[in-house]
């Protein structure tokens, strides 16, 4: 290859690959620091017993959402969890979520609702494990499933209206800590 050829390689590879890293490291982060943003939410709005809260501390410091309480599935309860609403619609070329986390070494949820979620029990779910260490997970809006058979297979982007990090579904102590939360 000539280095007239070569240097116009390296130069359209320059152009590009810019953008290629822009794209893969654009994210779209939720904020920790105001707190009024987050709302706490549990299965006793429908009749549920479970208990919990959601709180604000610091972590090397950087705000940190901790979800902690005592899910039950007495009285056909289930659920604790924090949410957020988005402000304004994702770009269609949002492939995920991303959270860092840590907690007590059990399966944590979030629930995305979107445009097409108008019952309260309607969301799209996908799940997460934490152990004490914090730790990066990514979550494809592909791995998000459906809660009823009212809803689309798959949730679009542009659709998602709110997220919540959720304690969900068995008997169990929630203790989960989140650093940061967004989409990728």
């Amino acid at each position: 290859m000539s280095v007239f050829k070569l240097r116009r390689l390296f130069f359209a590879l320059a152009l590009i690959l810019p953008a290629i890293v822009y794209a893969e490291d654009s994210m779209i982060h939720l904020s920790l620091s105001d707190q009024t943003r987050w709302e706490y939410l549990s299965d006793q709005v429908m009749g549920g017993v479970s208990e919990g809260k959601a709180t604000f501390e610091q972590a090397n410091d950087q705000p940190v959402l901790r979800l902690t309480g005592k899910v039950s599935t007495a009285n056909r309860g289930g659920f604790i969890q924090a949410r957020t609403k988005l402000d304004a619609s994702l770009p269609a070329t949002t492939r995920g979520v991303i959270l860092n986390v840590r907690g007590n070494d059990q399966t944590y949820f979030v629930h995305l609702r979107t445009n097409g979620t108008i019952l309260p029990w309607q969301y799209y779910q996908a799940s997460f494990e934490v152990s004490e260490d914090w730790r990066e997970v990514r979550i494809p809006f592909s791995g998000f499933a459906p809660s009823g058979r009212l809803l689309r297979n798959s949730l679009e982007a542009r659709s998602v209206r709110s997220l919540a990090v959720a304690a969900f579904g068995r008997d169990h102590e929630a203790d989960l800590s989140v650093r940061t939360v967004g989409f990728y």
